[in-house]
This record gives C-alpha cells, sequence and structure tokens, in this order.
C-alpha cells in the first residue's frame, strides 16, 4: 500500500469509525471500496491512466470523490446524465465535503439547452408551436419562474416535461446563441455557469458536453478543461457511444424545421417587408420534408446504410435531387439574411446557420470518407449521420497526448460498473484507446448466491420463433400474478417491446389491481416513480416493459422490483450501420467479428441488465432470461461467466417454489435468501 500522505488520509476516511462512518448513516466499510480509493488516489498522485471496473454494491461515487476531494487538485467530473450530475453535485459531493472538512467550491456545468435563454424567452409566445397540447400553460409557468431562479437550470422547474415543445423555444443551440452580441449577455444563465465552472475547485459535467466541446471547442470546456489536473469519467461504459455521436457531421430535418421557424419569427419581428420571409421559411421547410419523403415510409425507427451515393433502398438520383434543393433554398436563404445583417444580430447568426446547413448538406451529397461509416436515421423525421467508428484516436491524440503544464502528470480516471468480460476490459479500452491504461476489476460485495437466482426456462421458443414474444409475455404475467408485480420486463427491440406489453396490457385490465407500465407511454422519469409508488403500502402491483435507456441507469432497490426478466440475448443488431461497418474492419484484421465484438457487447449489456435486480445488500430477487442459447450454445458459457454468480434455477417447480417465497416474505423483510447483514450505506 502506498504511504503518500494522500493515501493514509484516504485509507483513514474509509476506516471503520473514520469521517464516512460519522457522517453517513449506515456506512459499513468494504474492501473494494477501499481499494478502489487507493487506486485513485495513487493515479492522482502520479498522474497517468487507471480503468476501473467496479461492481454494483461496491460504492464506487464515494471511492473516487474522496481521494478528488482530500487531493486539493482541480478535479473534473463527467457522468453519463443530467440526473446523474444533479445527484453528484446536490447531493453526494456536499455531503461528502462536510464529512471531510473540505471547503471545495464546487460548480455545476451543463451543455446551454438546459438552460433558460432570456432573448429567446421574449419571443417564445409568438411561436406556432403553442398550439400544441399543454404548450401555453407550460410556457407560462417557465416566464414565472424565470424571475426568481437563480441558475437558469431548467431542471430545478418542477412538473415540466422533458419533452415539452416549449423547451427548444425557450433554450438556445450553439447554431442560434447569439454570443457576445444578444441583449441579454450580461445576465445569461450559461454564461453565468461557465464563469462559476471556472472559478470552482470541483466541476461536475455530463459526457455530451465534454465530446461536444471536443468536436466545436465552444462549450466552455475549452478554458476548463487545461486549468484542470484530475479527470474522472464516472459511468465510462457510455464514452465510446456518446463520442461519436459528437466527432462527426448530423443534418436533422428537425434541424431544418427549427430554421426555418426562426428565419420567419426574426423576418417578422424586425426587418418585415425587406425580404420574402414566408416564402424563404417555406422553401426551406419544403425542402427538407422532400428530402424525408425521399426515403419513402419506413415502419417505426430505422437505421439505413448508406451506399456510395444515397442510403439503401433510395432511388440515387430522386436523393441528390432532393439534396441539391435543399442546398438552394438554405443558400437562398442566407443571400437574403446577408442583405439585413447589420439590422440585429440574430440575422447575423442566422446567416452563420444557413451557411452551415448548406455545408453540410454539400458534405452529405458527396461520396463518404472510408475512415468514417455514415447512415440515415429514419423515423416521422430524418437525420442523416457520419461518424468514426471509435473514439480511439481523439483520446490518444487530443486528451492524452495533450501537452502537460508545470508539476505532475494529468489523472485520467475511468470508472463502471461494467466495462467487459475479459482482464484487460478490452471491451471499453480498445474503442476509447485506453489499451495502456492500468486497469482495476473489483467484485460485488453482495452475497448473489443467497440473494437472487437465475433461471433459464426451456420451454421458451427460440429467439427467432414467431411465438418467442407471447411465450415470454405468458410467463411475465404468470409470474407478475404470483408477485402481485414487481416485475420488469427488458427487451431487445422495439417489436418485442410492442407485443410484450400489448399481451401484458390486455392480461391485466385496470380492475386487476396490476398496472402495466410501457417504455414511450409516459417519460422515463415517470414510469419509474409511478413503478416505485406501486409497492409502496404494500401495493405491490406493477409491471414495466422497457427496452433501450432502461437496461442501465435504473435504480430500484427493496421490494419494489423483485423480478428481472430478460426476452433474448442483447446481441447489437445485425443490420445496424455502424455494427456491420465495425464487424467490417475487425473481420479485415483476421479476427473474428462475433468473438471479437458481438458476444463482448452482448456481455456488457448482459451485465447491465441483470444489474437491475439486486441493487442492496438486502435486495432480493430472481433474474430469468428467456434466451435457450444461454445454455445450449458454446458461447453461453462466456456469457454465463459475465453475470453475477447468482444461484441457477433448472426446472419450473424450482421457479415457482422461488416465486412463492418472495411473494410470502413480508414486505421489508428479506426471505430466506438474503443474508442477515445490516443494510450498507452504498454510494
Amino acid at each position: 500500500m502506498s504511504s503518500t500522505p494522500l493515501a493514509q488520509a484516504v485509507q483513514s476516511t474509509f476506516a471503520p469509525g473514520g469521517p464516512l462512518a460519522q457522517a453517513a448513516e449506515g456506512f459499513v466499510a468494504r474492501d473494494g471500496q477501499t481499494q478502489l480509493a487507493q487506486a485513485v488516489a495513487r493515479t492522482i498522485g502520479q498522474g497517468g491512466v487507471l480503468v476501473a471496473e467496479a461492481a454494483t454494491g461496491v460504492g464506487k461515487t464515494f471511492a473516487y470523490l474522496v481521494p478528488a476531494l482530500l487531493s486539493g487538485e482541480r478535479v473534473l467530473v463527467s457522468t453519463a446524465t443530467k440526473t446523474l450530475q444533479d445527484q453528484l453535485f446536490g447531493r453526494d459531493l456536499p455531503r461528502l465535503a462536510r464529512a471531510l472538512g473540505v471547503p471545495a467550491r464546487m460548480a455545476l456545468l451543463k451543455g446551454r439547452s438546459s438552460y433558460l435563454c432570456l432573448h429567446r424567452l421574449e419571443f417564445a409566445g409568438e411561436s406556432s408551436d403553442l398550439r400544441m397540447t399543454g404548450a401555453r400553460h407550460a410556457l407560462s409557468k417557465i416566464e414565472r419562474w424565470s424571475k426568481t431562479t437563480r441558475t437558469g437550470d431548467l431542471a430545478e422547474l418542477p412538473g415540466l416535461d422533458e419533452r415539452s415543445p416549449v423547451i427548444p423555444l425557450v433554450t438556445s443551440t450553439r447554431e442560434n446563441c447569439l454570443g457576445a452580441d444578444c441583449p441579454k449577455f450580461r445576465g445569461c444563465h450559461v454564461n453565468v455557469a461557465r464563469r462559476e465552472a471556472m472559478a470552482a475547485d470541483v466541476v461536475v459535467i455530463n459526457h455530451h458536453l465534454f465530446f461536444a466541446d471536443l468536436a466545436i471547442r465552444e462549450s466552455g470546456m475549452a478554458e476548463l478543461l487545461p486549468t484542470v489536473r484530475v479527470a474522472i469519467f464516472d459511468e465510462a461504459h457510455q464514452l465510446n457511444e456518446t463520442g461519436i455521436q459528437f466527432l462527426g457531421q448530423q443534418l436533422a430535418t428537425g434541424q431544418l424545421l427549427d430554421f426555418a421557424r426562426d428565419v420567419l419569427g426574426a423576418g417578422l419581428q424586425q426587418a418585415r417587408g425587406l425580404c420574402d420571409w414566408t416564402q424563404l421559411a417555406s422553401g426551406v421547410e419544403m425542402a427538407a420534408r422532400d428530402l424525408r419523403m425521399a426515403v419513402g415510409q419506413v415502419r417505426g425507427a430505422s437505421r439505413l446504410r448508406w451506399t456510395a451515393e444515397a442510403p439503401d433502398g433510395v432511388e440515387a438520383v430522386a436523393w441528390q435531387a432532393s439534396l441539391a434543393r435543399l442546398h438552394t433554398a438554405l443558400t437562398d436563404a442566407a443571400a437574403a439574411l446577408d442583405t439585413v445583417s447589420e439590422l440585429a444580430p440574430d440575422f447575423v447568426r442566422l446567416h452563420e446557420r444557413a451557411r452551415l446547413l448548406a455545408g453540410r448538406t454539400q458534405r452529405f451529397a458527396a461520396p463518404c470518407d472510408v475512415a468514417l461509416v455514415r447512415w440515415a436515421d429514419v423515423s416521422q423525421s430524418l437525420r442523416l449521420v457520419e461518424s468514426p467508428l471509435d473514439i480511439a484516436d481523439t483520446v490518444r491524440t487530443r486528451l492524452l497526448a495533450a501537452p502537460e503544464g508545470e508539476g505532475p502528470a494529468r489523472a485520467w480516471v475511468f470508472v463502471s460498473a461494467t466495462l467487459g468480460d475479459d482482464a484487460r476490459l478490452s471491451w471499453f479500452t480498445q474503442p476509447c484507446g485506453l489499451q495502456d491504461a492500468e486497469v482495476l476489476r473489483i467484485g460485488s460485495p453482495f452475497d448473489y448466491a443467497r440473494q437472487a437466482a437465475l433461471y433459464v426456462p426451456a420451454h421458451i421458443a427460440r429467439p427467432a420463433d414467431p411465438a418467442h414474444s407471447g411465450d415470454v409475455a405468458r410467463l411475465a404475467g404468470d409470474a407478475a400474478a404470483r408477485l402481485g408485480g414487481r416485475t420488469m420486463v427488458l427487451t431487445t427491440t422495439l417489436r418485442a417491446l410492442r407485443s410484450i406489453g400489448d399481451a401484458l396490457a390486455e392480461r391485466f385490465p385496470v380492475s386487476s389491481g396490476i398496472e402495466v407500465l410501457v417504455q414511450g407511454a409516459l417519460p422515463k422519469r415517470v414510469l419509474m416513480d409511478r413503478f416505485r409508488a406501486g409497492s409502496a403500502g404494500g401495493q405491490r402491483g406493477c409491471v414495466l416493459v422497457a427496452s433501450a435507456s432502461f437496461w442501465e441507469g435504473v435504480d430500484m432497490p427493496g421490494d419494489a422490483l423483485q423480478l428481472v426478466i430478460i426476452d433474448k440475448l442483447p446481441f447489437p443488431p445485425p443490420g445496424d450501420p455502424l455494427v456491420e461497418a465495425r464487424c467490417r474492419r475487425i473481420e479485415s484484421e483476421g479476427r473474428s467479428a462475433f468473438a471479437d465484438y458481438s458476444v463482448p457487447e452482448a456481455a456488457v449489456a448482459l451485465k447491465q441488465g441483470a444489474g437491475r435486480l439486486i441493487r442492496r445488500e438486502t435486495d432480493t430477487g430472481l433474474l430469468v432470461i428467456c434466451d435457450t442459447r444461454l445454455t445450449q450454445m458454446g458461447y453461453g458459457r462466456r456469457l454465463l461467466a459475465a453475470l453475477p454468480p447468482m444461484r441457477r434455477i433448472t426446472n419450473p417447480a424450482e421457479f415457482d417454489a422461488a416465486l412463492a417465497a418472495l411473494r410470502d416474505a413480508p414486505v421489508g423483510e428479506q426471505g430466506n435468501w438474503a443474508s442477515n447483514r445490516p443494510p450498507a450505506h452504498v454510494q
């Protein structure tokens, strides 16, 4: 063990009777948490890169925050979502700083779309979007709140739906922000947040903001990052997929329609009669809609591969003609805006947006660079995307190779509960360019053999069988009826989500006492709150059917959730253009795309989904994976090894007995699986 002052301070902080034990009710010292904290302290002290996988229950948040605060260094903490940012800034950091007696200045920095734009608020009332249900009421609520808020962070406003059509009207984007020319620049909430971040000792951001800055050098991070000695990335498993969103190019019909709306609004308000603003805006809007129509009807959301000149299935001549019409409409708008640019800063920014969008249109009309992959995201709208296959080059050349200042080398810490299924955590380190990093893996302190059981039902139809989703729905319905709810079904496709959700909704009508919640019907936060409320007061009455984002970031400890059902092994979708491009690259290197890409992807996703079940040392529950390939195929052993070491259930009789044990356990008690250890504080 290192004997540096920081290492000694960390050791005493986590020791029984130390500051954490005194300040955090229910805190229990864990070897794994202390081990991780010491590794972070060592990395901070000597510089370099640490990649750490800390399983659920280790308490990774305190393990990296304690050495960061005690180090006295300037620290940047990045996490996956704005919700986690708020938790770190509003709860964890202040709590720890008080416990440690560290007078650190802290700041929260989000992307500009999280903050109220005072300038755009002035014009929001004139938007046609306010005709949408509840929009005008939401705007009135924002207007009242705007007079009292100090930060302008929309997360402070209770009851504001994150999907509200009002939010784009009262927030800015990089494209429409007027910068120093804005009449409200002095009181701008975005600039206030950036100034506070520059003055802080610990700054909490999110991955989207970090990579947006790497791509466009505009978010305020350009000045902040060089002044930081310690950078910590929590939920690091999301870094690669988040990064490629910002390191490529995108052109969306939503962007184009927003631009057309802003041209019309600014033109009619500030330069009426000087140009035919209605015709110019209409030209861009019609060209955007024509581009979407050129793709044709697509059922649901879909990613289309991109051939030499057009997305798959799209007639190349018609596609190129649509792009040409869009380019003409944008250049016409740019020319008109140039003639009135001296009248108001809005027109200068709109002119820049027109030229930017026209340039992107030209880019997507030209062939794709061989080092990139291009595709079209199609739903009711259309988004054209061109991106690198991973972030490795960016990390190596723009982060790790950045020139160091005087003093110790910069410390980079990447931590998550799931980063791979091999000793080197290659699933994470390779696409992130971190193969030379120190790697640390820490297992969970949970007693999975006593707290949880895994069941792979043999009677379920094979995943490719059309009857599969029906079998999953019947099993889930029978089990949920036995438990009185407390069930989450995680699906690998939206088609299965709809099929299983519909079947369960038919099985449990409103009068049944069990409520079926389906992803997409309500915002994620509302669904989670309703699911938790279903177990309040002993009324255990919810079944949640979800996909995508619900495989991770869902924390429902206790009796609220005791059965997690996964419909299929979560292999990456074979028709996805990004997946195909990555597989082609692996095959070109003489490796197996299935063994080196598909199986590790499935292993990490499976670990994420399984991680929803046991969240505390007193939780108990059942994991059901309705895919017989897990026990019948050779690669199944590798996937099973990636799961927590739960005891195995092998037949329906054992499964029924396990359900009965959960059903009959009094609410708040653990039945006959759980250990008798007291609940511990996990952060």
